[in-house]
This record gives structure tokens, C-alpha cells and sequence, in this order.
């Protein structure tokens, strides 16, 4: 696998960008990407919680979200 297509160095080019993370339990998390490692722990800001679709919380600050509880993540959200 060439080093530009591994999943963590795509998942830093979109630093400081919306993105979706939908966790192993259901519940998905909109907000910015502020950081993010090697683990794929990931902070976000304006970050809003989703459950079922419905917005559950607005948190307007910095989350950080563990690595191991991602099931997926949306790059580039639908408009």
C-alpha cells in the first residue's frame, strides 16, 4: 500500500474540516476535525451528537472521541 493511500495520513489531510464519526455503539458525532493520531483518537469542535438521525446534544466545544470506538468516519459530509 503506498504511504499517501494509508487511512490515518488521509484522515490528517482533512484536518480543521467537517467530518461524520459514527461510533460501534450507533450514536455519530458532526463537528470540526481539530487533531488527531496515530490511535485515531480525534478531537473535534462545534462537535453535535446524533442518535438515531435526531440531534441529541450541541456541545459547542472540544471533544475528544477514542480511537478504538470508531466504526467509521465521513470525510466529506452531504451538504
Amino acid at each position: 500500500m503506498e504511504a499517501n493511500r494509508r487511512p490515518l495520513n488521509m484522515l490528517t489531510r482533512f484536518l480543521n474540516s467537517p467530518i461524520v464519526i459514527k461510533l460501534k455503539n450507533g450514536v455519530e458525532y458532526h463537528g470540526i476535525m481539530e487533531q488527531c493520531d496515530g490511535y485515531m483518537n480525534v478531537v473535534l469542535s462545534q462537535a453535535k451528537e446524533f442518535v438515531k438521525g435526531q440531534p441529541t446534544v450541541n456541545y459547542g466545544t472540544n471533544i475528544f472521541i477514542r480511537g478504538n470506538n470508531i466504526l467509521y468516519v465521513v470525510l466529506e459530509p452531504p451538504k
